[in-house]
């Protein structure tokens, strides 16, 4: 029996409870799905240790608890990553003048597709063939989108005064 045969004959007999062991300590299909793709995975990688008949079962409930260990470390380390960030930014957004906070005001009122173009070219420094490549589309579509999303962006300003001075055109 070649190695591919034999993870088959693994998969295909032991496929079924490995699901139900990931679908009942999991939140979400995406979540099953990760366990069980890793599972499988690994057992792939290791076929030659997989041990013979029923053993097979226990040894790939041993991968999939180790999975669903890592699985939960990752998503702690990522919720406190997640946290801390949000606290810098809402630290960062205290600070703001009142003349940034009205430009942020404006430029949240704009379309994601306008916020992403003036993104690209303000806070990434990107030239209209840099958007371009990026978006993909053509040069001539890039600057005529960022041209647009300009004068949008002027137009709600006009309705704030004092953000003007955020701009420098006061």
């Amino acid at each position: 029996m070649t190695q591919r045969d034999r993870f088959e004959a693994v998969y295909d007999a032991h496929y079924p409870a490995i699901h139900r062991y990931a679908a009942r300590r999991t939140d979400s299909p995406d979540d099953t799905a990760d366990v069980i793709a890793e599972t499988f995975l690994t057992a792939w990688r290791r076929i030659d240790r997989v041990p013979e008949g029923d053993k097979a079962l226990l040894w790939l409930y041993g991968v999939a608890r180790r999975v669903l260990a890592n699985q939960r470390r990752g998503a702690a380390r990522r919720a406190v990553l997640a946290e801390r960030l949000r606290d810098e930014l809402a630290a960062d957004r205290r600070r703001e003048p009142v003349e940034l906070a009205h430009v942020r005001a404006a430029f949240d009122t704009l379309s994601e597709r306008d916020r992403e173009i003036l993104a690209l070219a303000c806070w990434e420094g990107l030239t209209g063939d840099q958007i371009a490549e990026v978006i993909g589309c053509t040069r001539i579509a890039a600057r005529s989108r960022l041209h647009r999303a300009r004068k949008r962006l002027a137009a709600m300003l006009e309705h704030h005064p004092s953000s003007m001075l955020a701009m420098g055109e006061a």
